[in-house]
């Protein structure tokens, strides 16, 4: 198993940062751990889901993407940020980079100013429709990654939307000098389901350290690796009869939310 990362310094805010006691005001949303699944067992979910429950991709991934978008608020209120509430959200190939583009859609709507980095667009019309929208909502996207000082002045976090569950390492060319500047930077880095560059049952050291995770579905096993501030469990849309067969010891989500904090990993 690989060694567990070690945790990442103090990154500069340009917002103020919110208590993490149980005076906070997201501690009532905090939950016991449910179980953690391997690659494997979150790729027969998402099959089930599909095949046996009647899930669509692009329902699935606009319930993730609204999760993501709605920790992140909870975590980072726009109200509290600088820079007039800039963030950079990444957009790998796949299905994770397809929860980010509806993250970044959503944070729009919250308030927030995103801009886009989506270096390899997949040619499906689901994603095709997905750019569509984000365009018509005059989120920009940027033809290229700036370097790392730039990216530090002019957001306030970064979303890392890159690499999903069906990852496996190493990181391709291509994502080489992306995934290096992520990991240099000083603001905020907020993973979407898995770290970017982390195996998804054993961690690693060559990935991201995010200081933000939300884990969709169910936690997958690297997130017992996590050693950031917030971690979030989103997607608030698996059928009872199939939690019950993976024995997910899913949270039961209060009122009307669509995600649930976790508490910390041992150390």
């Amino acid at each position: 198993m690989a060694s567990t990362p070690s945790p990442k310094k103090c990154s500069r805010f340009s917002f103020r940062r919110k208590r993490d006691d149980s005076g906070s005001k997201n501690s009532s949303l905090l939950v016991e751990s449910p179980k953690f699944i391997s690659q494997e067992e979150a790729i027969n979910i998402d099959q089930e889901l599909f095949n046996e429950y009647k899930f669509s991709v692009d329902q699935l991934m606009e319930l993730a993407g609204l999760s993501v978008a709605t920790a992140i608020a909870k975590s980072y209120p726009v109200q509290d940020m600088g820079k007039k509430g800039t963030l950079l959200v990444v957009c790998g190939p796949g299905n994770n980079g397809g929860d980010g583009l509806v993250c970044a859609r959503h944070l729009k709507l919250f308030g927030y100013e995103p801009t886009i980095f989506y270096p390899k667009r997949t040619n499906k019309t689901l994603y095709e429709s997905l750019t569509i929208q984000c365009q018509e909502m005059d989120i920009p996207f940027l033809s290229f990654l700036p370097d790392v000082k730039l990216i530090d002045d002019s957001y306030n976090l970064v979303v890392d939307a890159l690499f999903g569950f069906s990852f496996k390492p190493p990181v391709r060319p291509d994502f080489e000098d992306c995934l290096k500047k992520l990991k240099n930077l000083s603001i905020p880095v907020c993973s979407v389901d898995v770290p970017s560059g982390w195996d998804v049952e054993n961690g690693g050291d060559d990935g991201l350290e995010p200081e933000f995770l939300i884990s969709l579905t169910a936690p997958k096993q690297c997130s017992q690796f996590f050693r950031g501030k917030y971690h979030w469990l989103g997607g608030r849309f698996v059928p009872p009869s199939l939690a019950s067969k993976y024995e997910l010891n899913l949270p039961t989500y209060p009122g009307t939310e669509c995600c649930v904090r976790l508490p910390p990993s041992p150390a």
